[in-house]
């Protein structure tokens, strides 16, 4: 076999990947490769200081962040100087060839790969990045399909070539062994108009796997691996058959691992939507906008934005919603093709499940009132019970607050009592909201068994906690920065002519006199 990679048909020699040699720091800065730049002030993370980032203009936010932590130091981060970096490295080792320093760049540049984190790192710099992630390459499965034209078998088998010769050089020069990564595969069947759950959706996808391990594994011994066979039709052209390739008809060298990624900077820059094998749950970008997956699926369902909002809003599902049975579906059928498989998503009830259990009160059901006050401000607090004398519903009352008040409180003891009739147990919303600390607080009054709240809330759990669960808690230490004022303190507001503090008053509990100026 020789040693340059499988050629790109779909790339066109410019853009190569790579700065031209007389190009200036300007130039650099403007342009990539022929590839219009801009500059963002982005962070890693929110609590990171933010870093000029020059990256592709069509790139978004998302992907500057991803950069600002990819790239080494705290300083001004390039895409161009950044990459350059470890595209020089790997193009100087040996048997690299002239071809592989471009065809890398390319793959960049196009967001259909990019190299995992130890890569992105100084050869030798500190071991705490190198350590984070095998070094390897993660592949962007969508990036491969085109509007209009479909998957492009040709340009993947390029692509896998290509990877699979730089990990198998960076394998012999840092005697490590690499790992080769598939990502955004539902945005892949998106753009192909075929749906994660469906049977040739899984298809397609034992098939991409299985083209991935037969590079990957080259001349080596595919071990278990290899008596696994993809599925013989497909509906992408040349996709089964370029699965089905021996394992010798591969490159031979070292045994690369293969798998699925994972959430990390590396899927970021590229764009992905859904990391790895995971469906995509939300049809919506994070600015708000629809993401490219939903566009391409309602455009195979032959629908408009507009038209999807219509059948929406008359009740009409117009996409299906992957759940979790999807997902294992799709685990399962890849399992065994690849080396490292995800873990199995972890199981959350659905809200149809939860309102099968819901449990109704009686029709006539005991409870009792109570009527106390905190630091002057009053409340009623109902209770509902279940047959068994369980608390079952709740209902808090501030007769004298303002309306907005009371209609806060209320639509929280409707929330309190769904939960409640849920399964939510009443130890969930004592931990939550006992000894929480706000206006109104201070004495109590008409409940012997609580003689100080730190809130309202406060006040209600505690003593529902007593009342049903048969749990006294204690009053919390005092904290004048929470308590309310005394129901008998004149709040009215202060005039600038207002008698000081201390002046006589004749007579007992009148309000002091109040000097208001008139025109003069």
């Amino acid at each position: 076999m020789s040693s340059e990679p499988p050629r790109d048909p779909t790339c066109r020699p410019p853009p190569t990947g790579r700065s031209k040699p007389g190009a200036t720091a300007g130039e650099r800065r403007r342009r990539w490769a022929g590839v219009r730049m801009r500059v963002a002030h982005e962070a890693a993370d929110p609590d990171a200081s933010p870093r000029l980032v020059t990256l592709p203009a069509d790139w978004d936010d998302v992907s500057a962040q991803a950069l600002a932590a990819l790239a080494p130091g705290d300083g001004p981060a390039a895409l161009s100087d950044t990459a350059d970096r470890w595209i020089d490295r790997i193009a100087a080792l040996p048997g690299a060839g002239d071809a592989l320093g471009r065809a890398l760049g390319r793959l960049l540049l196009l967001r259909r790969a990019a190299p995992t984190v130890p890569v992105w790192s100084e050869p030798h710099g500190p071991a705490q990045q190198q350590q984070q992630q095998q070094a390897g390459f993660v592949i962007n499965l969508a990036a491969f399909v085109k509007p209009g034209s479909g998957f492009e078998t040709e340009s993947y088998a390029a692509a896998l070539g290509t990877v699979t010769h730089a990990l198998r050089l960076l394998a012999v020069a840092d005697h490590a062994a690499p790992i080769l990564l598939l990502s955004n595969l539902d945005a892949c069947l998106a753009g192909l108009g075929v749906d994660y759950d469906d049977e040739a959706g899984r298809d397609i996808a034992r098939c991409l796997a299985s083209a991935a391990a037969g590079f990957a594994h080259g001349g080596s011994d595919g071990g278990q691996l290899a008596l696994i066979r993809p599925p013989t039709r497909c509906v992408v052209p040349g996709l089964a058959a370029l699965a089905a390739l021996p394992i010798d008809a591969m490159r031979k060298g070292a045994r690369i691992s293969t798998g699925f990624s994972q959430p990390g900077p590396v899927d970021s820059l590229l764009g992905v939507e859904g990391c790895g094998l995971a469906p995509i749950f939300s049809p919506l970008r994070p600015d708000g906008r629809l993401s490219e997956s939903t566009l391409a699926r309602l455009a195979g369902r032959g629908l408009t934005p507009e038209a999807a909002l219509a059948l929406s809003l008359a009740g009409d599902g117009v996409l299906p919603r992957p759940g979790r049975e999807s997902w294992l579906a799709m685990h399962r059928a890849l399992a065994g093709l690849v080396d490292r498989m995800p873990p199995l998503p972890e199981h959350q009830p659905t809200l149809a499940a939860a309102a099968t259990q819901r449990r109704d009160l009686p029709a006539r059901r005991r409870g009792f009132t109570q009527k106390a006050a905190v630091a002057g401000h009053r409340l009623f607090l109902q209770t509902g019970e279940f047959e068994d004398g369980s608390l079952g519903e709740l209902a808090i009352t501030p007769p004298r607050e303002t309306p907005a008040m009371r209609g806060l409180m209320d639509a929280f003891g409707r929330s309190v009592s769904l939960g409640l009739q849920h399964g939510v147990p009443l130890e969930a919303y004592v931990e939550a909201f006992a000894y929480t600390r706000f206006g109104s607080a201070g004495p109590v009054e008409g409940d012997g068994a609580i003689a100080h709240a730190t809130s309202l809330l406060d006040y209600a759990f505690r003593m529902l906690s007593e009342a049903y669960l048969g749990r006294a808690m204690p009053d919390a230490p005092h904290d004048a920065r929470y308590d309310g004022p005394s129901p008998h303190h004149d709040d009215r507001p202060m005039l600038p002519l207002d008698l000081p503090e201390g002046a006589t008053r004749k007579q007992a509990g009148r309000a002091p006199l109040r000097l208001v100026g008139g025109p003069a």
